[in-house]
């Protein structure tokens, strides 16, 4: 752009306030001031409850800031407008109508001046840009998640914006979904050559699809902080883009900076010494050796921990009308106590049923489950399980959900010793000064601290976490995992942890354990993670080692996508290729010394 031509949307000295029960202001955004050239993809990070939405709803004229305003083209926008199209979290699809009548409705509002066939054109050429050909006579409800999406960004591409603006629409997705999905949004952005302004809490989706990232610092009065520009090359390749320096930089960069807000706003005194009362839970006090163990001396001891967790040849049928379904056969894993491990792999692929079966949750078809000698039956508090969804009651506080678990493992313990273990735990959780507010009251983020205090006051043998980070977004997440660890690392209690987060499932584990696709699935490969403990985030991204890991896992997600089965010699290569990576960077560290 010239220095005389002027912006294609402009975000002027925008603030913007709420008022909330009790007669309360809540001041939302302050003074947000952005220029977006045309053609230009601008991503726009920043923490839940930031004010993201409230700024796409300001630009898309469906929200009237209180101060300043935007402007289109050199005149202040009036409301919304067909050059700005708008694609929302929630698909917000009529659900009587099938799909080409959904995108039909923005089209014969918005181009009713053209005749009918050329309308009919429109509709057809989008739905085809987004892969709904074959689905346009079906309704939503007969639609998947990641393509009632589709049809909403149909439905906005239609209309012929010059404008689109995408209001976190890919973060209800799963991952392999969210990843085709944001393929498709840098193809179209490129095919249409649209002006994008994207809200997004995910470092690496604003990476792969802009030309410029700008975080929204935390709020309450939040504003665009340091900007960010992405000079990688199109098409960008997000497996590839593990061995671009630049891109490493970037993401280490944006990484940091995002973390450093979220430290500022979360500052909090020091919170009080806490001490853990010497008392045992109730499972632990009846644990038994078995008399192989009792008289085999250290070096059956050693085996046994050695096998502390045993998956044996577990299998799970599911009865289906058209007959017995194995979603999972023949799983084997040994785990040695104190391990943590993670389970990766593509949606579908049985890891949460894995999770239900260890948990005692689900009924193992054949195969068994044995912890610490014996086998897993039923369910019990010496396995602890941290759900997507916390599960309290939400008519207690944070500590009465913790104190109940509480209540029923330490039955010898005294009431005060009770209330010092429940305090202890949520203290490590960061929740000291909001443990005794309802539950209802809290955020999904603090709710979620509740769930991981209440799992590890049960003292357990065994912690199963079922994708426990998976409903919140990027940056609460990332906390929400150095909490974890730290808590981990007080305990060192023996985990399990499903995740479809690549970043997640390096961090937490000693060992990642991928899984090919089902059914039947089984353990596709394991990956030894030898990166230092304790970690965190910011610690890890630091680590030469850490981006070779990823382009493995990253990698062999990409082997079993689309239902593919991979073969031992070509696994074998995906983790060769790391090994080659990890000698490499150590050869080239050690040459730096020396020099």
């Amino acid at each position: 752009m010239s220095h005389t031509e002027i912006p294609l949307l402009e975000i002027s000295a925008v603030s913007k306030s709420y008022s909330i029960p009790g007669g309360e202001i809540l001041p939302v955004l302050e003074n947000v001031n952005l220029k977006i050239d045309r053609g230009e993809f601008i991503a726009i990070v920043g923490f839940s409850g930031s004010g993201k939405t409230t700024l796409i709803s300001i630009l898309a004229g469906l929200t009237d800031a209180d101060v300043g305003g935007v402007i289109y083209k050199g005149k202040q926008i009036e409301g919304p407008g067909a050059e700005r199209g708008v694609v929302f979290q929630s698909y917000s699809l009529m659900p009587w109508l099938p799909v080409r009548d959904n995108v039909a409705l923005a089209v014969n509002k918005v181009h009713r001046k053209l005749k009918r066939a050329a309308r009919r054109d429109i509709i057809s050429k989008y739905i085809d840009m987004v892969g709904l050909s074959h689905a346009e006579d079906r309704l939503p409800s007969e639609l998947s998640g990641g393509m009632r999406q589709r049809v909403s960004v149909a439905r906005a591409l239609a209309m012929q914006p010059e404008v689109l603006l995408l209001d976190e629409p890919l973060s209800a997705l799963d991952a392999l979904t969210r990843a085709n999905l944001q393929d498709e949004f840098a193809e179209i952005s490129q095919r249409e050559k649209k002006t994008i302004v994207l809200v997004t809490n995910d470092v690496d989706e604003a990476i792969l699809l802009a030309d410029r990232i700008i975080p929204l610092t935390p709020g309450p009065r939040a504003t665009l902080g340091r900007e960010f520009k992405v000079n990688l090359p199109r098409p960008r390749d997000r497996t590839a883009m593990n061995n671009d320096q630049e891109f490493i930089t970037l993401r280490n960069d944006i990484t940091r900076y995002l973390t450093s807000l979220g430290n500022t706003a979360t500052q909090q005194s020091e919170m009080p010494d806490r001490v853990l009362p010497n008392v045992v839970p109730l499972h632990k006090s009846k644990t038994r050796l078995p008399e192989v163990v009792a008289s085999g001396g250290d070096a059956a001891t050693a085996a046994l921990q050695k096998r502390y967790l045993d998956f044996s040849q577990v299998t799970k049928v599911y009865p289906t009308p058209a007959g017995p379904l194995e979603v999972v056969k023949d799983f084997d894993l040994k785990m040695e106590k104190g391990e943590f491990i993670t389970l990766i792999g593509h949606s579908g692929c049985g890891k949460s049923t894995v999770l239900s079966m260890a948990a005692g949750l689900n009924p193992i078809s054949s195969g068994g489950i044995v912890l610490d000698g014996s086998h897993v039956e039923q369910a019990s508090p010496e396995r602890a399980v941290v759900f997507q969804s916390p599960c309290l009651m939400p008519w207690v506080s944070g500590y009465d959900n913790v104190k109940i678990g509480v209540d029923r493992v330490y039955p010898k313990a005294s009431r005060a010793e009770r209330k010092e273990i429940a305090e202890y735990y949520l203290s490590l959780v960061g929740l000291d000064d909001s443990m005794h507010r309802l539950t209802a009251d809290l955020s999904n983020g603090m709710k979620q601290r509740v769930g991981i205090a209440r799992a590890f006051a049960l003292s357990p043998k065994l912690l199963l976490l079922d994708e426990p980070f998976g409903m919140l977004d990027s940056l609460t997440r990332w906390e929400l995992q150095d909490v974890l660890m730290e808590v981990w690392t007080k305990t060192k209690v023996t985990a399990v942890c499903v995740t479809h987060d690549v970043d997640e499932a390096i961090l937490l584990a000693d060992k990642v354990v991928m899984m090919s696709n089902g059914p039947q699935a089984r353990v596709g490969n394991i990956m030894q993670v030898d990166l230092p403990r304790p970690r965190s985030r910011t610690s890890l991204l630091a680590h030469p080692d850490y981006y070779a890991y990823r382009e493995e896992l990253l990698e062999f997600l990409n082997a079993y996508e689309g239902g593919a089965n991979p073969d031992a010699e070509q696994l074998k290569a995906i983790e060769n290729k790391r090994q080659q990576r990890i000698a490499r960077q150590s050869k080239m560290f050690a040459q730096e010394i020396v020099a």
